[in-house]
């Protein structure tokens, strides 16, 4: 009669490496490694070749469907931690938060006053130049007025130094519909309820967000592709992949696009975008940030989110990331504010400019 203690020959699986953090949990597992790829080296080092972790189980009978759907668990436990903490509260937490707000506030400021010589004249010269419009998704289930957070911070930011000159909201990233018909709204200049292709030529739309929101930034651009409106600019902060959707595919009514990942803790951002249609849109850089030797402050967060999942956050509240974001958007401001006024001294033979930044 066989033993129930009798041991089979060990199974090998090879596992990417997100799955692989979850299993160091239960199974001790040791190592790192991630696909990683960019156009900087300045923010850490680059793989050219993705890894993958190679893990081995003794399987016992009987327990390999318990054995996976316990890691199952894991995984969803994990991510859903990560969601959940970008939604908590912490009174402790909030002067310390508040030094981060300030210290993000000054680092876009001097982003933003460096950017270009030109910068505050086409600002308040733009004459009729269309408003530039800039959503923002939230990460996890972190609502759209939680000061906390640097993308509403950023938003804010935005507002407060371009004026009338832009239109900065924030959305949750379960709301792609409501921010949808918001954007309609401010481009239906007649106000009929329908737009014309003239409306539709003139959007100058940005998009940006971290992590889930990240995501919902490619998925609303793809949106409004389908719907003939042209996105300048998306930022993809740290993008985690939402069931269903694509965030790796920049769709071609996107002018330009730049992502921004890291590949630290158990929640990893897409290593790289690409565009759908190269000849349409301009992919600025994949950026690997990296954290370790470089801790950002991310007391805006509950401590277990910064035990387990620091790195994701880190990204979030790092002012290198907003700073570049604020130069790129600086940018399409001043070139869609120096575009209305040649076009208004020179109506018969109008510019547009580069307004890319480098990298």
């Amino acid at each position: 009669m066989p033993s129930a203690e009798r041991q089979t020959a060990p199974t090998t699986i090879r596992t990417p490496a997100l799955f692989a953090s979850v299993l160091a949990f239960s199974a001790a597992v040791s190592g790192r490694g991630f696909p990683d790829s960019g156009d900087s080296a300045a923010f850490g080092s680059i793989n050219k070749e993705p890894r993958s972790h190679v893990i081995t189980f003794h399987r016992y009978p009987g327990t390999t469907g318990r054995q996976l759907a316990f890691l199952l668990f894991l995984l969803v436990v994990c991510v859903s931690f990560s969601a959940v903490a970008q939604t908590a509260q912490s009174q402790a937490d909030v002067p310390r938060g508040l030094a981060m707000q300030e210290a993000l506030t000054l680092v876009l400021r001097s982003a933003v006053d460096t950017a270009s010589p030109d910068s505050h004249a086409a600002v308040e010269n733009g004459g009729n130049a269309p408003r530039v419009i800039v959503i923002g998704f939230m990460g996890g289930f972190a609502r759209s007025n939680d000061q906390k957070h640097p993308e509403v911070q950023f938003a804010q930011y935005l507002r407060d130094h371009y004026r009338s000159d832009i239109h900065a909201e924030v959305f949750g990233n379960h709301h792609g519909r409501k921010a949808l018909q918001e954007v309609q709204r401010l481009l239906d200049g007649n106000g009929d309820g329908t737009l014309s292709s003239a409306e539709k030529e003139d959007a100058r739309i940005i998009i940006y967000g971290h992590s889930w929101g990240a995501t919902e930034t490619v998925v609303f651009a793809r949106e409004l592709g389908k719907r003939g409106i042209p996105v300048l600019l998306t930022v993809q902060v740290d993008s985690i992949a939402k069931l269903g959707r694509d965030n790796s595919k920049i769709p071609a009514n996107v002018v330009k696009a730049i992502n921004f990942y890291q590949s630290g803790g158990p929640l990893h951002g897409r290593a790289e975008i690409f565009a759908a249609d190269p000849a349409q849109t301009k992919i600025i850089g994949n950026l690997h940030m990296t954290y370790e030797g470089h801790s950002i402050n991310c007391n805006n967060y509950p401590w277990f989110a910064r035990t387990f999942n620091k790195p994701h956050h880190e990204i979030e509240n790092d002012p290198r990331v907003w700073n570049h974001a604020a130069l790129l958007i600086d940018s399409e401001i001043v070139t869609t504010n120096l575009t209305a006024r040649e076009s208004a001294s020179w109506p018969c033979c109008s510019s547009t400019p580069d307004g890319g930044s480098q990298f």
